[in-house]
């Protein structure tokens, strides 16, 4: 039996420090995930490989970043029927490039498009975690008690302010 996986796909090394917050994100869940550079251009046939072999090998999802033209999520989604989470980088023109070219598929080749950089990269990762929480309670869970946490912790940061106010009165 195969271990359910994400994978992230960056078109530069470069890119890595605006994905770690994906990866971050996916090891508090407890998925495992593999990080490959490949590209959309310049490998395309490792690129295919890797992706009918991911497939194989239990992908559930795949994260790919990438900046300027952003081709490597739509040639990833042209190659799986797994979902594909595509994260903008900022490499030129404000990321604005990479997200156009990352929102814009054709019918038939979905590509979900989160925003620019590193809140971006998180966000993949929560809603590749939120896929595959689909068919794992124990992981269904893990998102819902961080849910929590989050508006605890919002909650928390209210009643300081409001602390800080009143006491300037």
């Amino acid at each position: 039996m195969t271990t359910p996986f994400v994978a992230i796909l960056l078109a530069s090394d470069a890119d890595l420090p605006q994905v770690e917050p994906a990866l971050d994100t996916l090891s508090k869940f407890k998925i495992a995930y593999e990080v490959k550079v490949t590209s959309a251009h310049r490998t395309p046939d490792i690129l295919h490989q890797y992706v009918k072999d991911a497939d194989k090998r239990g992908c559930c999802a795949f994260i790919c970043a990438a900046g300027m033209a952003a081709h490597l999520a739509g040639a990833v989604a042209a190659n799986t029927v797994r979902p594909v989470i595509g994260v903008p980088i900022d490499a030129s023109m404000n990321g604005l490039d990479a997200l156009l070219s990352t929102a814009q598929m054709p019918g038939g080749i979905p590509v979900a498009t989160m925003a620019i950089g590193k809140i971006g990269a998180k966000n993949a990762a929560y809603l590749a975690a939120q896929i595959i929480a689909l068919s794992d309670a124990e992981l269904a869970g893990r998102l819902r008690e961080d849910r929590l946490n989050n508006a605890s912790a919002v909650q928390e940061r209210d009643a300081a302010l409001q602390a800080r106010l009143a006491q300037k009165d």
